[in-house]
């Protein structure tokens, strides 16, 4: 079975995504208890077993929260792919440096927006007092988020319930 599995920590915070035996191995050893399964068992030489699909960890693991890097996709999603200096939801979004390179602006998440194509070439390598542009927030590096794990997931209907509602897609 290659169903994914969800593995929460000892407090239900989400902490990873392993395979069915992996799972079946940790609920076995009672490193884990199985709270929600999926459709069907899976049969051994001597039992049949559940076929898990969230298993809560019996002792808590303390992760390291990345911080998150900077790319232009994880730009947009914090400033929710608006421009920063017009406000509008357009489709030709850019980055933008808010101190421009040329006057040695740095390339960190405190100096980079969203900026729609017009208002970037109307700003054109100028501050944004310089142009007479205001910012709509004081851009800032985004906190860690300890859902990254399930980036890029399909999130199954039994997980729903162990996840908060703003990483569900």
């Amino acid at each position: 079975m290659r169903a994914p599995v969800l593995v929460l920590n000892l407090n239900y915070v989400p902490v990873n995504v392993c395979t069915v035996r992996r799972a079946i191995v940790l609920v076995t050893k009672g490193k884990a208890e199985l709270l929600e399964q999926h459709q069907g068992e899976l049969h051994t030489v001597s039992r049949v077993v559940e076929a898990p699909s969230v298993i809560r960890l019996e002792y808590m693991v303390k992760r390291p929260f990345l911080p998150r890097k900077l790319s232009k996709k994880e730009v947009f999603l914090r400033d929710k792919f608006t421009c920063q200096y017009c406000g509008k939801k357009v489709h030709d979004l850019t980055l933008d440096h808010v101190i421009p390179r040329r006057q040695h602006g740095a390339h960190t998440w405190e100096n980079v927006v969203t900026a729609c194509s017009r208002c970037n070439l109307r700003k054109a390598g100028r501050t944004p007092a310089e142009a007479k542009m205001r910012l709509g927030t004081t851009p800032r590096a985004p906190d860690p988020n300890p859902y990254l794990i399930l980036q890029n997931r399909v999130i199954l209907d039994e997980w729903e319930i162990y996840i908060p509602w703003s990483v569900r897609k």
